[in-house]
């Protein structure tokens, strides 16, 4: 990896590709586009540190595009917690569609995921880097640390999107 092609380092020292940056920025613009265009949409993404742990990257096939939902895949939010992997760390971006008793929402949600099994080491060193990926998602609302699958159940994202607001996560009543 060329220097040209990585972000300034942080805290850490670990850098961040690029390609995250766009992929974020693609993910946060949602410009209006073709019905083919948005099915390439990403909903969700996941995040990793190279191998040599000095760079961020996009974590190879780990991702669910808008197309595949409702496709291949009826329930995205399960099918993203089941990409996580079991004894590891991930950052991951996910567009989260909710509903208030007013209106119908998206809005992106930055994960931290560290479970119990992880190495220590790679808890601390994900603990350490967040700020330097965080720093490149400007205007990040949500932002959402866990620990294990059950951290990840529609109650606590519901709760962490705005509480008892809250009516409906991913199309289904929470």
């Amino acid at each position: 990896m060329y220097m040209s092609e990585v972000s300034n380092g942080h805290a850490s020292g670990v850098q961040v590709a690029d390609e995250v940056c766009r992929i974020f920025y693609d993910m946060k613009v949602r410009k209006c586009s073709t019905p083919e265009e948005i099915k390439k949409r990403k909903k969700a993404v996941i995040f990793c540190l190279s191998a040599d742990k000095k760079c961020i990257v996009v974590e190879e096939g780990k991702e669910i595009l808008v197309g595949d939902v409702g496709d291949t895949i009826t329930d995205p939010f399960k099918h993203f917690v089941g990409m996580l992997p079991e004894k590891d760390c991930r950052y991951a971006l996910y567009d989260a569609s909710f509903e208030t008793k007013e209106s119908r929402k998206e809005e992106l949600m930055f994960f931290l995921w560290a479970p119990e099994q992880a190495p220590l080491k790679s808890k601390m060193i994900y603990a350490s880097s967040k700020d330097a990926i965080k720093k490149k998602f400007q205007g990040i609302k949500h932002e959402y640390q866990a620990n294990g699958p059950e951290d990840l159940n529609r109650t606590s994202i519901a709760e962490k999107l705005g509480g008892s607001l809250i009516v409906a996560f991913e199309g289904s009543p929470v």
